[in-house]
């Protein structure tokens, strides 16, 4: 048959690049499909989808709630915060206690603006259910929020990616690390990316298809260093074994699979954001059945 193409999205940063590093360098058998990568920040992706331009794309959770008539889960790609995540950083922490309670960086940070990545982002949100909804933000791509916070044009910045390993070579202090505070809250991992795949795609295709991605995730944790190697020019800032170690905190058994306890993760993160009111309808979650 003839090549079917598929446009998949995910952002430019190593552990996507990990993920689909066999994609990209054919690797793999893809059972005739050729796969166009489109590397876009989340936030445009999470746009993106909303127009439903992409047939694959990486995705944050949270936008996940505004594109499930369009899409559904993919099994595999997962990128879940165990204990760690999206964090808020600053220049100083004046005014703070060596050990704050969540109640006093509560009211420290609703005083100073923050710089976000996002309004869809899973970072976004998840500040918005430790914050409530009585801040000040700024929306800045997420590789200029350093230099925002730097400038002076935001107080604190939320931050994803490689600044989550960075922040401290860049000058800042860490305020929050959100990742910790849900695992606390609620004993579960903070589910942040995904990936998706476009329900008129019918649904044995969307099958061998989640197998492919599958496959290729494997195929870069069975083989770490070249994989490793390939998402180097996406690791801003990192060497080889910090680029390694951000990888492994995002790439890992939750990747290949969600799980019963990625799935009740995604579940309570999305109810408890309908319940707050910040998502405006409770969110049914559809995954992909797996192929082989």
């Amino acid at each position: 048959m003839e090549p079917r193409e598929i446009r998949i999205g995910h952002s430019p940063d190593p552990d996507d690049a990990f993920m689909f590093y066999a994609l990209a360098e054919h690797k793999i058998d893809t059972r005739g499909y050729e796969f166009e990568h489109i590397l876009q920040d989340i936030q445009t992706l999470n746009e993106r989808c909303t127009r439903g331009e992409l047939h694959i794309s990486a995705i944050s959770i949270h936008a996940y709630a505004y594109v499930m008539e369009q899409y559904a889960l993919l099994p595999c790609g997962a990128s879940m915060g165990d204990g760690y995540g999206p964090m808020v950083v600053a220049k100083w922490r004046e005014g703070l206690s060596a050990m704050p309670s969540d109640d006093e960086l509560r009211t420290w940070l609703r005083g100073r603006m923050i710089a976000v990545p996002g309004a869809m982002t899973s970072a976004y949100l998840a500040l918005r259910l430790f914050l409530g909804n009585e801040f000040d933000c700024v929306q800045a791509p997420f590789d200029q929020i350093f230099d925002l916070v730097a400038s002076g044009g935001a107080k604190a910045g939320l931050i994803i990616h490689e600044g989550q390993l960075t922040y401290a070579a860049e000058g800042f202090v860490k305020i929050l690390d959100l990742g910790d505070w849900w695992l606390r809250r609620t004993g579960l991992p903070l589910p942040l990316g995904g990936n998706v795949i476009r329900k008129d795609i019918p649904p044995a295709e969307r099958s061998v298809i989640a197998a492919i991605i599958a496959e290729s995730i494997r195929y870069g944790l069975d083989h770490r260093a070249e994989a490793v190697e390939h998402s180097m020019p996406l690791a801003r800032g990192m060497d080889i074994p910090m680029a390694d170690k951000f990888i492994g905190m995002y790439v890992n058994d939750y990747t290949l699979d969600y799980g019963d306890t990625g799935r009740r993760a995604i579940h309570e993160f999305l109810a408890r954001a309908h319940e707050a009111g910040i998502i405006p309808a409770p969110v049914e979650l559809e995954f992909v059945a797996p192929g082989v």
